[in-house]
C-alpha cells in the first residue's frame, strides 16, 4: 500500500494565519515602547536596502511569514524573493531583497529571520530524511512524515516546512484522525476492544490508526480491521516480518529510533510512512543572514 505518486508542491500558507502569527511576534518584540535602538539611531526619513542570504546550504520555507514581518510593521517596504519556498539555497545565496523605511526594516528583522531560520531549518531537516529514503529504500515509496511534537502555536507552519522539505503530513491535531496510542489501549481493555469502539464512534471519513509494539498486536490490529497501524520502536528485521504479516491490508508506519543513520534500513524494510518527531521538534536553524545598507 506504499504511496506511488510524488508530493505535490506545498499549499500556499492561509494569509489570516500568517498575519496573526506575525502580528503576534512583532508585538511580543516591540513591546509597550517600540524599537527604542531604531528610533534613538536611526534618522524617521531613512531609508535603506537589505538582502537576506543563506550563510548555510538548506531548504527555504517560510518567505510568507518574513513578508508579513517587514509589510506589518511598514506598508512601503518592498519584499521580493529570490527564490521560492522548498527551493534549494547553497551558501551565499541571495533570498529575497528588502527596500523601504530603514528603521521599520531593522525592526522587523529578527522576527522575520526567526521564522524564516526556523521553518527553513525544518524543511531541511525534513529533506535530509526524504534524500536519504530516495537514495537506499530501493523504490518501496516510504514517505517520511511529521507527528504533534511541534512548537505550540506554530504547528501549521512547521508541517507547511515539512511539505516543503518533501515530507508529508501527519494529522494536525486530535480532532482529524483517530490515533489509539498505549495508554488507549491499556484504559480501553486491549487493542480490539479499542478499535471496535473506535468503529463504532468514527465518522465515515474519519481513519482509524491503532500503536502496536508486537506481531500479536498488529495481527490483532489488522482482524480489527483497524486503517493504519503504527509500529512502535520496532528493530528493522522485525518491521520486515510485519510487512509480511500485513499483506498490504492496512497502511504502515514506523515510529521511534528514526534517525537519518536508521531512516534507510527502516525504509527498505517495506513501510509505507516513517513519522519522526526530530524534524519539527529538534531541527538546527538554518542560518540566514540579513545585511543592510543605508541609502543617504
Amino acid at each position: 500500500m506504499s504511496p506511488d505518486i510524488a508530493n505535490p508542491l506545498p499549499a500556499e500558507l492561509p494569509k489570516p494565519l500568517v498575519e496573526d502569527a506575525v502580528r503576534a511576534a512583532l508585538a511580543e518584540d516591540l513591546g509597550r515602547a517600540g524599537d527604542i535602538t531604531s528610533a534613538a539611531t536611526i534618522p524617521p526619513d531613512a531609508v535603506a536596502r537589505a538582502t537576506i542570504t543563506a550563510r548555510k546550504p538548506g531548504v527555504v520555507a517560510g518567505l510568507d511569514l518574513a513578508r508579513a514581518a517587514f509589510t506589518q510593521m511598514n506598508a512601503e517596504i518592498r519584499f521580493q524573493t529570490k527564490i521560492s519556498d522548498g527551493d534549494a539555497v547553497t551558501s551565499g545565496s541571495t533570498v529575497a531583497a528588502i527596500s523601504g523605511p530603514a528603521r521599520a526594516i531593522l525592526s522587523a528583522e529578527r522576527v522575520a529571520l526567526n521564522f524564516l531560520g526556523h521553518l527553513s531549518g525544518v524543511a531541511t531537516a525534513t529533506r535530509h530524511f526524504a534524500d536519504a529514503i530516495a537514495e537506499s529504500d530501493a523504490g518501496k515509496g516510504a514517505r517520511i512524515i511529521c507527528t504533534r511534537k511541534t512548537t505550540p502555536g506554530l504547528r501549521a507552519f512547521e508541517k507547511y516546512a515539512v511539505r516543503c522539505g518533501g515530507g508529508s503530513n501527519h494529522r494536525f491535531g486530535l480532532d482529524d484522525a483517530i490515533l489509539i496510542k498505549d495508554n488507549h489501549i491499556a484504559v480501553a481493555g486491549g487493542v480490539s476492544a479499542a478499535v471496535e469502539r473506535a468503529k463504532a464512534f468514527a465518522g465515515i471519513l474519519v481513519k482509524i490508526e491503532i500503536e502496536v509494539d508486537t506481531l500479536d498486536q498488529l495481527r490483532e490490529a489488522l482482524d480489527a480491521g483497524a486503517d493504519v497501524v503504527l509500529l512502535d520502536n520496532m528493530p528493522p528485521d522485525l518491521l520486515g516480518q510485519a510487512v509480511a504479516v500485513n499483506e498490504g491490508r492496512a497502511i504502515l508506519e514506523a515510529s521511534g529510533n528514526v534517525t537519518l543513520e536508521t531512516v534507510a534500513a527502516i525504509a527498505a524494510t517495506g513501510v509505507d510512512y516513517i513519522s519522526s518527531g526530530w524534524i519539527t521538534h529538534s531541527a538546527p536553524i538554518l542560518d540566514l543572514g540579513l545585511d543592510i545598507d543605508i541609502k543617504r
